[in-house]
């Protein structure tokens, strides 16, 4: 104990004395700390016990494989996109054959490819540019976007995303070929983080979201 007071610390050293062995002498005033062992930059770990605040977008513990649409939404997946086309090409082939028999022309490949292909690509670029949607993605609750977030793409962008449909007008090979383009969409879709396909790059970068 000193005179007239008590030493700072009464569990170390007397006043005056050096640290003991193994302990460094504190840093002189407006030394900086030393660098942090995680690296300039990154802070130290979270405390025992922590628990991160919930995701924005509804996923535990991250964020989803798919980002969301900038204007709303979530881009389609293929699943629920290749449900759509079903639906779609249920009702135009449908169309399509009655509109041959129609003609007398049903045994005819090559009337009931055009009638089919053309049909198929009259349907989605109408349907797109008027409503945003077909009537299977209706059903499935999509829509498609043009460039940017638009709320429905221009006629030219549909007519490109759509072009591969009328394929089949071509004889004995335009089925095949028409079965070779939706492979590669299929799987560009499948590949790209915001779901949109080869054909949807070739328009500008249109997008079919989920509402």
């Amino acid at each position: 104990m000193t005179t007239g007071g008590h030493d700072p610390d009464p569990y170390g050293p007397p006043a005056g004395f050096p640290p003991p062995g193994g302990y460094p002498p504190p840093p002189p005033a407006g030394y900086p700390p030393p660098p942090s062992q995680y690296g300039a930059g990154y802070p130290p770990p979270a405390p025992a016990g922590y628990v991160p605040p919930p995701d924005p977008y509804g996923v535990p513990g991250g964020y989803p494989s798919t980002p969301p649409a900038a204007w709303g939404g979530r881009p389609g997946t293929l699943g629920i996109r290749w449900g759509a086309r079903i639906i779609d090409g249920l009702l135009v082939g449908f169309l399509g054959f009655m509109l041959a028999g129609l003609f007398n022309s049903g045994t005819s490949i090559l009337v009931t490819g055009t009638f089919t292909g053309l049909l198929m690509f009259i349907y989605f670029v109408a349907f797109e540019v008027t409503q945003g949607r077909t009537l299977g993605k209706r059903l499935l609750g999509l829509s498609v976007r043009g460039p940017g977030g638009a709320s429905k793409p221009t006629v030219q962008q549909s007519a490109i995303r759509n072009a591969f449909t009328v394929l089949p007008i071509l004889p004995y090979l335009g089925g095949f070929l028409g079965v070779i383009a939706m492979i590669v969409i299929a799987v560009t879709i499948n590949g790209s983080p915001t779901k949109q396909g080869k054909h949807d790059e070739m328009a500008g970068g249109t997008q079919v979201v989920k509402d």
